[in-house]
This record gives structure tokens, sequence and C-alpha cells, in this order.
């Protein structure tokens, strides 16, 4: 196989990179979620775990040995220093399993996502950067609904984010979310057209 072309995608929070990952999964692409390795690397007994637990406390541990994201969360997403420690600590582990799993990915297009994609550094080496944004209503609306979180504590962690305009800077691809899912899927089945063409024409 050639060298996969790679599409970054990414976002602030609630904005729907998880919906356009599943959209490219149905297109064919071979999808890395940046947050499931996160997850898989801070399960039961992980060394990852373990240098947490030593930076932010053991009540971050739960009783199976995992990571607890919300007790995390209260931590970091009320601290900028904290955020930016977590960071230091998790980017280079998450970065390099996400490397690890593009170079072993069965198709020709890889897509793989993170909020700090481009802060991270690995917004350098995707072929093409694809930026989902939304309105801040529906932000904030999504995010109170698929955490279960007070309004407050929704606005806390969407100013915790880095700017959009830094993403928006260097998109190559901009995917407005804030109408239907429909309209969402038009957006990503133009944008992978463009892509599917590049690719078959070799144009890396």
């Amino acid at each position: 196989m050639t060298r996969r072309w790679l599409i970054g995608v990414t976002g602030n929070i609630a904005c729907g990179k998880t919906a356009v990952m599943a959209m490219l999964a149905e297109l064919g692409a071979t999808v890395i979620d940046g947050d499931l390795v996160y997850r898989d690397l801070t399960g039961p007994g992980s060394a990852l775990v373990q240098r947490l637990a030593a930076e932010f406390g053991p009540q971050i541990v739960q009783p199976n040995g995992s990571l607890d994201r919300a007790e995390l969360g209260k931590i970091v997403f009320s601290d900028p220093a904290a955020l930016a420690t977590l960071d230091h600590l998790t980017h280079p582990v998450i970065i390099d399993e996400v490397r690890r799993r593009i170079a072993t990915a069965p198709t020709p297009v890889v897509a793989t996502d993170g909020i700090k994609l481009i802060e991270s550094g690995l917004g350098s080496e995707c072929d093409e950067v694809w930026v989902v944004t939304c309105d801040p209503a529906h932000q904030r609306t999504r995010l109170m609904q698929r955490n279960g979180i007070s309004r407050d504590e929704a606005d806390r962690r969407i100013a915790a984010q880095p700017p959009i305009a830094a993403k928006l800077a260097a998109a190559d691809v901009v995917l407005d979310n804030s109408g239907t899912l429909e309209e969402l899927r038009e957006h990503v089945r133009k944008a992978w057209m463009n892509t599917a063409d590049a690719v078959a024409t070799g144009r890396y």
C-alpha cells in the first residue's frame, strides 16, 4: 500500500467531531478517535493513570484502577495551569499511539481527530485539516445534554478550550454543524469527494 492520506478532524468541544468521524467511517476511511485512544491508554492499572494520579491525586482513579475522568475534569477545567499539565502528560503518549495506528491502518484514507490537533503538532502531519464549527448556543446545549452538566459547568468547559481562530487558520475544510445532521452529512460528502479524487489521482 502507498502511504495513507491523513485527514485531521478538529473543532472545539461539542461541535460535532464525533459525528463527522462516524460519517467518514461510513464513506470508507479508517477512523482513529483520539478520545477512544485516550480511554484505551487510561484503562485499569495503566502507566498513564499512575502518572496522572501522582500529579493530580488518587481521587482521579476509579476502584478498578482506570481513570475517573469526571473527577479529573473537576480539577483541570477550572484551572488553566492544571489543564496545561494534563496536556503535557497525555499528548505525547496519545500522539505516539495515534501514529502507530495510522501506520497499520488497512485503508488508503485515515481520519484522526482531537480538540488540540493543531496545538499538539499532529495537524502538521495531516494532508488535510477539517475544522468542525457550530454556533455557541448549539455547542452549549449539546455539551449539557451529552455530559449531563449544568449551564455554568458547560460554559467553564467551553471557555477552557483553545480559541477556534487558530484552528480556522489551519483549516483546509470548514464544516458548519449549526444545522441538521443531514446538512452536516452533505458537507462531509462533498469534502470527501475532493479527498477521494486527490487520492485516486495520486496528488500527495
